[in-house]
């Protein structure tokens, strides 16, 4: 196998990685009416000035399933901070307790987890749309380097190795999808 060959191997599986690792990240996002931590990535603060990612400048924790405690390391930022989260339009009511805000994250309906699980259907479907072409750009590689000279029986090899990365990695959504479903639709 030459050093190209390999190299295009690699990106190629790097790519899908990237992409399920992608998924993950949108998944967390996806709340299932079990308080995470992760329901707050992405809420950015005014923080004197500049805009800052809530995990950094608090302590997020969930005590038990139903609720979220945020507790700034510097107090007098809780007002910014409640501002932020209702911003986000997350679905939340913080409530200011002076030195930490609590946030109880509501049941949700069976209407909003049918939507839950279509707005995970949807992420999936993007997750293996990036792998795809991830194949596709290997694929692509491999027959420009055919026509540059690379063996016949060589780039066959090669494509039907970046076809079994492919199906791995899009087995692999399917799993995580159906994890995320049932933990959706459990009550």
């Amino acid at each position: 196998m030459t050093e190209e060959v390999q190299f295009c191997l690699e990106e190629v599986e790097d790519s899908m990685k990237n992409a399920l690792t992608h998924l993950e990240k949108e998944f967390h996002k996806i709340r299932a009416g079990k308080a995470t931590p992760q329901m707050l990535e992405g809420v950015m603060v005014d923080y004197y000035g500049s805009l800052t990612s809530i995990e950094k400048i608090a302590n997020i924790n969930t005590p038990d399933p139903r609720q979220i405690i945020v507790q700034p390391w510097d107090k007098s930022i809780l007002k910014d901070i409640e501002k932020a989260i209702l911003a986000a339009n997350l679905g939340f009511n913080p409530t200011n307790e002076g030195e930490v805000l609590r946030i109880m994250v509501p049941a949700i309906t069976e209407q909003r987890r049918l939507d839950l699980v279509k707005q995970a259907k949807a992420e999936a479907e993007k997750a293996k749309i990036s792998i795809r072409n991830s194949r596709k750009t290997g694929n692509d590689f491999i027959k420009s380097l055919e026509k540059e000279g690379l063996a016949e029986d060589e780039s066959k090899k090669t494509l039907d190795r970046i076809q079994e990365i492919t199906n791995s990695y899009s087995e692999k959504v399917d799993k995580l999808l159906e994890t995320k479903d049932d933990d959706i639709m459990k009550v």
